[in-house]
């Protein structure tokens, strides 16, 4: 060793060098597989569930179900509870859309409602509520009769503001949802 000479060294150290990457390699892929305590700490904290809106749709009634197309039109009576304030909110919407389970056949159904401001609010601890009737003649979006079979509702309800672009959403209600049978 004492007579090693400037090729012997770069042998050795030719040698060397791909055990090292080699030992680099498989140290950086087990921190990257293996978790630790500190990065599972750090992952996302579980959300909390969101507040129910003060804007619900409190009853919901489908008549007739079944439905017959030929036999009239399909009544969605909802009763809506408005919040205390409404923060500036003028119109009231309730819509519902209704789809067959190939989605082949939908149809949305709107109803707007201008809300009643009084200047003198009576002092209430019931919040105001407000009854909606949405009606269904029975055509899907084509304007063709709804052909038989199970379908599928989601109604909601929006509380809106008159804006200089146009009405504008102030708070949703979580959505009703249910089904119903169309011969």
């Amino acid at each position: 060793m004492l007579g090693a000479t400037p090729a012997t060294a770069t042998q050795r150290t030719c040698f060397r060098l791909p055990l090292v990457c080699v030992a680099w390699t498989i140290t950086c892929s087990l921190l990257v597989v293996l978790p630790s305590d500190s990065a599972s700490a750090k992952s996302k904290p579980a959300k909390a569930p969101r507040p129910e809106p003060e804007l619900k749709v409190l009853e919901l009634k489908v008549s007739p179900n079944p439905y017959t197309v030929s036999a009239g039109s399909l009544e969605f009576s909802a009763v809506v509870q408005l919040p205390k304030d409404l923060d500036g909110a003028t119109i009231l919407e309730v819509s519902s859309l209704v789809s067959s389970l190939s989605k082949t056949s939908i149809r949305f159904l709107s109803l707007r409602k201008p809300l009643e401001s009084s200047g003198a609010t009576p002092i209430s601890t019931e919040p105001p509520k407000v009854s909606v009737v949405l009606t269904w003649d029975g055509l899907d979006h084509t304007k063709s009769p709804a052909e038989g079979g199970t379908y599928h509702f989601e109604l909601r309800a929006k509380l809106l503001s008159n804006g200089e672009k146009g009405p504008r959403t102030l708070m949703v209600s979580w959505p009703k949802r249910g089904t119903l049978e169309v011969k």
